[in-house]
């Protein structure tokens, strides 16, 4: 065919594809799975492992989930370095983390941060890891130590320190490795003596090891073995030991579990192009990691599927900067829930940054490991929790599956991964719809996909499910639906709510709130897909929704028409007299929503601002003070505040509504430009990889004056600042100390104050940036290079500014104030506690007001 002739077929396609849909005549896209024949494998119990605490709660596992007190479990877990975190606030990151759906905190300790020079063990301040532990025990978080002795962590030698490796082989069986690792495990043990989930503390789980892949004499499994025993005399005795299981993993079979992971991006990869579309954003039946090891060893297929590096973002390395979405993140993390899943642990999901050495720097570089060069401080990842603990997008957009997991996970872990009979060819295909299901014979839930980093997949319309189940076939919505590129959510499948069976949704599940008389489900609909359920007639005792379209048929009643909103929009009585309430929000309220338990009760709340509790206290943090405002649901009968009065708003359907009357704090940053940056050299190439400038290069670069008033602090709790600069790297010094550091990616570089400022005195602060070269052989996505308008380099500042981060803290109930440990920021400044107005105030709420993250 000619190109006119074609260019004219093309254009009569598209005209009658356009007609079709427009007269209802679009061809249907239906996903067909067949769920009759489930696996009636039951799963074999692990006796090895488990354990019982001194106050009877239990925890097992076998060959398909956890276990605790004998029921499924499938809980989220979070990395967060103890060591690379001012420990002042290490309080305030971790009721963020669980404010976030985080119930197991992961944590490396990095054996060169406690014994850089040998014999001289630190375990104070921000290496104090018995404090961490014990700030985890208090807030009802469990722990999952990775003791190494190898870590990797993008820490200079894996965390083994210097004179380590000096001495003799190391990650074998020699006698004199293993006799520097008894020391060190023995150190670690006493740090955390009466803290192990026997002794009824928090440690539910060690790692030892890490990607490890050695064979030979005193090698490979032997070794591995070698490290438990050393660890168990320690006394390092947990419920739970496991082993990354990727990369050819040596271990012993039945000694381990044998954990999983993956990224969205890999800065470790030399080559400096977009990375082609990755796996993790299809559904499989088995991780793909997991087939690959148990290929090599079939004891593998015994162990349930527990991710313990699933990338919560990922950071960057001089050569190669990839810059991560907060659907790249959320995406991935729904696709491997569906692929099976059943431990979901992400690395990192706090962010941090490098402590200062001794003897070196504590970064993974050219220098020490030979192959890349990671930033001397920043180790940020991208992570939900930023390396300066603020929020970024991705906190909110897993949260709420977080959320999703804390009220049904416990029915989502014996579920088996059904897949439709059209599934995509690979990552590569952008056209076929990717669905799965996880079912337990009827119940069960559907997964879809249309979400690939980098390579945006089709359009779908028409779109219904028909799943085949061992006593009926369900096809759904009823209408047919459209699903747009970027969209992914969960919908569930005969799933009982207040003793009524709701046959289907097409609004996602999210939380659920009891009181002493009613429940109340809360779902969420997705941009674009009309909410529609769809109930058993026979469980149903009466069903209102005033707002909807009630119908029956086939012994179904089914609710069409729902307008999100936050007032109930169904009501229903089951058979057994219970009342149920469905509410229906909007996406955007749902990224906004925390469920948290304070005064001794859940509660919904929905704010703009970044919202985390202790027992008996909420914290909103906001940068516009307009943000400082939540509706919460049940409403509390007292709340005392402290440093801004609040005001009761107009009711908000079921929630009451609240706003800050505050003051914004005005703080003037100035900044002048000392230097030009002299004329940069080309940059370096090592064996691999293109290498970062020395700090001696930094004598060369351009520089600016940043400085920061007297008490700037005063009323905050934090100040962040924001530099829209062009350049290759970014030093921040105060006299010749280096305390943060940024390769450019393409966005601006926040970095928060409150750790850096002390007492009320002015700061004045270096800023200096090195020429980015338009021959750098680095990888910048492709939208994040910009154009070299004058010469081939550019080192430039566009603006500086600042931005306070304001804190509204409530009291539930009575509490002597302000006695909270890890309090920070104007507590000098604040002021007794006083009631809060109940009486609402005839004012259009705005609780729900879009938020950043």
């Amino acid at each position: 065919m000619n190109r006119p002739a074609a260019f004219i077929f093309r254009l009569a396609l598209v005209i009658f594809c356009a007609s079709s849909f427009a007269i209802g005549q679009a061809p249907s896209e239906t996903a067909i799975i067949d769920a009759t024949e489930q696996s009636k494998v039951v799963p074999s119990p692990l006796s090895q492992f488990g354990g019982e605490s001194p106050t009877g709660h239990r925890l097992a596992v076998n060959s398909d989930y956890l276990m605790l007190d004998g029921k499924p479990w499938l809980p989220v877990m979070g990395e967060f370095h103890y060591s690379r975190y001012p420990e002042q606030y290490w309080e305030e990151e971790l009721l963020k983390m669980k404010a976030g759906g985080v119930q197991i905190v992961a944590t490396y300790v990095f054996w060169i941060h406690h014994e850089e020079v040998q014999g001289q063990f630190d375990w104070s301040g921000r290496r104090d890891l018995r404090q961490f532990v014990e700030l985890c025990h208090k807030h009802g978080l469990y722990v999952f130590l990775r003791v190494g002795p190898y870590a990797h962590g993008e820490v200079r030698h894996g965390g083994l320190p210097d004179w380590v490796l000096d001495a003799g082989p190391t990650r074998t069986n020699d006698p004199r490795y293993l006799a520097s690792v008894r020391t060190y495990y023995r150190q670690v043990s006493d740090q955390v003596r009466g803290l192990f989930w026997k002794d009824g503390g928090p440690i539910i789980g060690l790692q030892l090891e890490n990607e490890y892949s050695k064979r030979g004499p005193g090698a490979g499994a032997e070794h591995i073995l070698q490290l438990k025993q050393l660890a168990r005399e320690a006394g390092l005795d947990a419920p739970l030991y496991t082993v990354t299981g990727w990369d050819n993993a040596a271990y012993p079979a039945g000694e381990f579990i044998p954990v999983f992971g993956g990224y969205v991006d890999n800065f470790w990869e030399s080559r400096l192009d977009d990375l082609p579309p990755a796996g993790y954003y299809l559904f499989t039946d088995a991780h793909p990691n997991n087939r690959e090891t148990a290929g090599q060893n079939a004891a593998n297929v015994q162990y349930p599927l527990f991710l313990a590096e699933a990338g919560g973002g990922m950071q960057v390395a001089y050569h190669r900067r990839p810059l991560i979405d907060d659907d790249d993140v959320a995406a991935m993390t729904l696709a491997e829930l569906g692929s099976g899943v059943n431990l979901y642990g992400y690395y990192m999901f706090q962010g941090g940054a490098n402590p200062e050495g001794k003897l070196t720097t504590l970064q993974e570089s050219v220098a020490t490991d030979g192959v890349y060069d990671l930033p001397q401080i920043s180790y940020d990842f991208q992570a939900p929790l930023g390396e300066f603990g603020d929020m970024h997008a991705s906190f909110r957009r897993t949260k709420v599956l977080h959320l999703f997991l804390h009220e049904f996970g416990n029915q989502l872990a014996p579920m088996c991964t059904l897949l439709p009979r059209t599934i995509p060819n690979g990552p590569g295909d952008r056209s076929t719809l990717r669905v799965a299901a996880r079912m337990q014979g009827n119940r069960g839930f559907i997964f879809l996909n249309n979400y690939q980093r980098l390579y945006p997949l089709a359009n779908h319309h028409a779109v219904q499910i028909r799943i085949s189940l061992p006593n009926e076939t369900l096809v759904f919505p009823r209408k047919p639906i459209s699903i747009f590129s970027g969209a992914y959510f969960i919908w569930p499948i005969n799933l009982e709510i207040g003793g009524a069976l709701l046959k289907y949704a097409t609004a996602e599940p999210l939380a659920r709130i009891s009181n002493s008389d009613d429940t109340y489900e809360i779902f969420f609909a997705q941009p674009g897909i009309d909410p529609e359920f769809s109930f058993d007639e026979s469980t149903l005792d009466s069903i209102a929704a005033s707002q909807a379209t009630v119908s029956r048929a086939g012994g179904r009643v089914l609710v069409e028409g729902v307008v999100p909103s936050t007032s109930t929009a169904i009501q229903i009585r089951a058979k057994d007299g219970k009342t149920t309430h469905i509410v229906v929000l909007t996406h955007e309220e749902a990224l906004n929503a925390w469920k948290l338990k304070i005064g001794g009760q859940d509660r919904l709340v929905i704010s703009p601002a970044d919202v985390f509790a202790d027992e008996n206290r909420l914290y909103l943090h906001a940068r516009a003070v307009e943000d400082l405002q939540f509706a919460i649901f049940p409403a509390p009968t007292r709340m005392l505040i402290a440093n801004s009065p609040i005001k009761r708003n107009e009711q908000d359907g079921i929630f009451a509504t609240y706003s800050a009357a505050m003051r914004p704090k005005h703080i003037r940053i100035e900044w002048h430009k000392l230097r030009d940056a002299a004329p940069s050299k080309p940059v370096r190439v090592d064996q691999y990889n293109a290498m970062a400038p020395a700090n001696t290069d930094f004598d060369r670069a351009a520089s600016w004056q940043i400085s920061v008033p007297a008490r700037a602090l005063d009323g905050v709790s934090d100040i962040f600042v924001k530099v829209d600069y062009l350049g290759d790297v970014a030093h921040l010094n105060q006299g010749q100390r280096l305390f943060a550091d940024d390769f450019y990616k393409g966005t601006p570089w926040e970095f928060g104050l409150k750790r850096y400022l002390r007492g009320t005195s002015a700061v004045k602060m270096v800023l200096r940036v090195m020429p980015l070269r338009a021959d750098a052989p680095i990888y910048i996505s492709s939208d994040s290079w910009r154009t070299f308008q004058r010469g081939n380099e550019v080192a430039d500042v566009r603006k500086i500014e600042l931005f306070p981060e304001y804190e509204l803290r409530i009291d539930f109930g009575v509490r002597t104030w302000p006695s909270v440990p890890g309090d920070q920021g104007a507590d000098s400044q604040r002021k007794a506690p006083v009631p809060v107005n109940q009486a609402p105030q005839k004012r259009k709420s705005t609780a729900h007001r879009a938020s950043g993250g």
